[in-house]
């Protein structure tokens, strides 16, 4: 029996499946399956035409339940999840060999771009805190990256190359046991389509009381957002916004959850007020809608 499982979710990923899967070819006991989420492109036809297992979903089940249809269509004891825009590079056994400890519910490892710089701030972070959250949705972190509560969010000062503790892997990139899955019953597919769902997932694991290791041995080559790219600004900010506050609503008190979506509110309107020079009466349609959502979702409306 395969001793890891490779869960490879795709959605109009035609250009970057390829690579991927080029890249997990003949590796040993490794069973890789591709869930495709009713792609548009020629997604399927790339996976069928290298001999990869597709499981072919109709609609868009979203990134929760596509990553849930993988795991159980597969029997290995170990997961990774991979990106269809990364390319493994070495370190399957590293990721591995995390698991000796029965303390560890998931590791990652190093992510680089094609450029081969480390993603610092995306491959390893700490649960966000809702003082994260809030200065998130406000724009404060994109404008001062370096703030005490941003670095700790990101994990700025993460030395790329030592192994260590970290709270939340990227799900671009992670591995847990089919054991632990089960435990904590999976990802959460109320997180619709995307976004936030690894998050809860590594929340989860901590509220267990598994820890979660970054082994840089493990590395892959990982371009990035190719499928949030695609969307247009409105669907894309509804999906992430609607993430967030789907996670704050689950793991944060009803004050502190409420704060949120007032920051919310108030990020969203200078953003509106940002982007209309920009982009008309677009910007305050996108961010309008925005505001709606987080004004619904303090009400008790989903």
């Amino acid at each position: 029996m395969a001793r890891v499982a490779i869960v490879v979710v795709t959605y109009n990923s035609a250009e970057e499946i390829g690579g991927c899967l080029e890249s997990l070819a003949n590796l040993p006991d490794a069973q890789v399956v591709v869930v495709d989420n009713a792609s548009q492109d020629r997604t399927r036809d790339e996976v069928l035409n290298r001999g990869v297992p597709l499981l072919a979903n109709s609609h868009n089940a979203g990134f929760a339940a596509a990553a849930n249809q993988g795991v159980r269509a597969t029997t290995a004891p170990f997961v990774l999840l991979l990106n269809p825009d990364a390319r493994l590079e070495r370190g399957l056994e590293a990721l591995i060999a995390e698991f000796e400890d029965p303390k560890v519910g998931a590791a990652g490892g190093l992510l680089v771009g094609t450029d081969g710089i480390p993603q610092t701030g995306f491959m390893a972070r700490n649960l966000p805190t809702p003082a994260a959250l809030v200065l998130e949705v406000l724009g404060v972190n994109a404008l001062w990256p370096g703030n005490p509560v941003n670095w700790h969010y990101r994990c700025l000062g993460l030395d790329p190359v030592t192994p260590g503790l970290v709270e939340q892997p990227a799900g671009a990139f992670l591995m847990f046991s089919r054991g632990i899955w089960e435990r904590v019953g999976g990802f959460d597919e109320r997180f619709w389509p995307i976004w936030f769902e690894d998050v809860d997932f590594c929340c989860r694991l901590k509220a267990a009381g598994f820890t979660v290791r970054y082994n840089p041995k493990a590395v892959a080559i990982h371009a990035g957002a190719h499928s949030a790219r695609a969307l247009p600004l409105a669907i894309r900010e509804r999906y992430w916004y609607g993430s967030l506050l789907e996670y704050a609503a689950r793991h944060y008190g009803a004050l502190t959850f409420r704060s949120v979506c007032v920051a919310t509110i108030v990020g969203s309107a200078l953003r509106a007020v940002r982007g209309y020079p920009r982009s008309g009466f677009k910007a305050v349609a996108v961010y309008g809608d925005v505001c709606r959502l987080a004004i619904g979702r303090i009400f008790g409306v989903r």
